[in-house]
């Protein structure tokens, strides 16, 4: 039986752990996107698949 990583709920979402306030944006951690599980093509700041992205694959 395999373990799944998967995000809380939003309102559970805890600062400093899965985002934090840069002004009035909010940036997303590489804990949340590894939790999340894909790259959005968005271009944040911390995700962990960009270099996996340009190679083809959105995912690991």
């Amino acid at each position: 039986m395999s373990v799944k990583k998967r995000l809380p709920a939003p309102h559970l979402l805890e600062e400093g752990i899965h985002f934090y306030y840069e002004g009035p944006l909010i940036v997303f951690t590489e804990t949340y996107h590894l939790l999340r599980g894909y790259c959005c093509g968005s271009g944040c700041r911390h995700c962990p698949y960009r270099k996996v992205r340009r190679s083809g694959n959105g995912s690991i």
